[in-house]
């Protein structure tokens, strides 16, 4: 089974939480389009979708779903999102895609987020992928050395201006064994809008998708 295969299988799982009349919040990335697709093939009437990119907006618009805005909304009963990298803690990297301020901002409006990946996402560390952190530009080189105090080395991503006007530095060699504690940290940087950990707010569940089919894992409630 191909990535992309596994990539349909987990957002195609991801349905079971979207009931008639709902208005969900949708991620960005190829997972999710995947997700969006099948909304769209299953006929389900959610009543809205807010999305956390323009470019998830416009495949929204695209297949007939209506998109609204959060302000509108009030909070949402389900987030579905991909990741970058989650742990069987489900916290998670994200950002590849270059929406992780809305998507955080989504995920914390969202009773459930429900977090959809192909198996090769599934690490016992985060930190291989590299963290991105969206920072003002005129921010970009004070928050660059603040991140290099950290010992983390921080990439600018060329060519890349967020949704939000900012620029996005991607951040090399974390080792993260403390998210929620390095989540904190950079966000208290001056100039970071939002960084791409999410452990202060992870997952609630996350279906992952491999050779042998869909794997559920859920946060303990205990």
């Amino acid at each position: 089974m191909t990535q992309d295969e596994q990539k349909r299988r987990a957002a195609e799982a991801a349905l079971a939480f979207v009931e008639d009349g709902m208005t969900i919040g949708v991620g960005t990335g190829s997972t999710v389009n995947h997700f969006i697709d099948a909304l769209a093939e299953q006929r389900i009437h959610v009543r809205g979708a807010v999305a956390s990119s323009e470019a998830t907006a416009e495949r929204l618009r695209a297949r007939n779903i209506p998109v609204q805005e959060l302000n509108d909304t009030g909070d949402l009963p389900v987030y579905i999102d991909g990741a970058d990298e989650f742990t069987d803690h489900l916290q998670l990297i994200k950002g590849g895609g270059g929406a992780l301020t809305r998507e955080k901002i989504v995920a914390a409006a969202s009773d459930r987020f429900i977090c959809i990946a192909d198996a090769g996402k599934r690490v016992r560390m985060l930190g291989a992928f590299p963290l991105p952190v969206e920072v003002i530009p005129m921010a970009r080189s004070l928050v660059g050395r603040r991140i290099a105090r950290l010992g983390g080395e921080p990439r600018l991503r060329t060519g890349v201006t967020t949704d939000n006007g900012n620029v996005i530095l991607d951040v090399h060699g974390l080792e993260i064994m403390e998210p929620i504690k390095l989540e904190r940290r950079l966000n208290d940087i001056p100039g970071v809008v939002c960084n791409g950990l999410f452990a202060m707010r992870g997952a609630d569940v996350v279906l992952v998708a491999g050779p042998d089919g869909v794997e559920r894992l859920e946060r303990s409630t205990g």
